[in-house]
């Protein structure tokens, strides 16, 4: 069997650990340079009009939302890390009632959304009204929303919308008037309302598993 000599053995070991050093340093790199990308997050943005299918009229109803997921932002008692349905952001709403000539405006505060493939319902605990506006601040409402894709070429959309009012959320009280039920987190009817002008955008995103403690 051949023998290297002390000096071709040393250089081959040289050569031996800068090959390991450099495997090393390449895989560093590597894990690096392909961190796992975040999760993406459910959203609904846009602004549209829209008319009551059950009651045309000369109203304009409007409703804009600017609503981003946030799971498990919002700490509630008993469950301290919140839910996948947490989330931020904004709605107005703005009806024009022709027949008084007056516009009336709402603002809210978004605190859950669900979404499905171009699907979305959230609601929002609303903090501003308008002067002589509905009675509903501090209230929750809830709305839902139908990203039927791209303009129809005709001046509107093909995108609907559906809020908890209005016909809907009623509870019986015999032979007394109904009375409106409290809305509970990302409840709302199906869209029901066919967009006129405008439109929404939906990003669909699977709610996150519970984190870890």
């Amino acid at each position: 069997m051949a023998t290297l000599s002390p000096r071709k053995a040393a250089a081959v070991l040289a050569a031996l650990t800068a090959t390991v050093t450099l495997g090393g340093a390449t895989t560093a790199s590597a894990g690096t340079d392909h961190a796992r990308p975040q999760p993406k997050l459910a959203s609904v943005k846009g602004a549209a009009s829209f008319m009551l299918p059950f009651s045309p009229d000369d109203d304009v109803r409007s409703f804009s939302f600017d609503a981003q997921a946030a799971p498990y932002s919002k700490p509630l008692p008993g469950i301290p890390t919140g839910l996948p349905t947490d989330a931020r952001g904004t709605v107005k709403v703005s009806h024009y009632f022709a027949g008084e000539g007056v516009t009336h405006t709402a603002e809210g505060t978004v605190d859950c959304l669900v979404t499905g493939p171009r699907t979305a319902t959230l609601t929002a605990v609303i903090t501003k009204v308008s002067p002589g506006g509905p009675d509903w601040k501090g209230k929750r409402l809830g709305f839902s929303v139908l990203d039927a894709g791209k303009d129809n070429g005709k001046g509107g959309s093909k995108d609907r919308v559906g809020f908890s009012w209005a016909v809907n959320n009623l509870v019986p009280q015999g032979d007394k008037e109904p009375t409106m039920a409290e809305v509970g987190t990302c409840m709302a009817p199906a869209p029901y309302a066919p967009v006129t002008k405008g439109g929404y955008t939906v990003e669909h995103a699977e709610l996150p598993l519970i984190p870890k403690k």
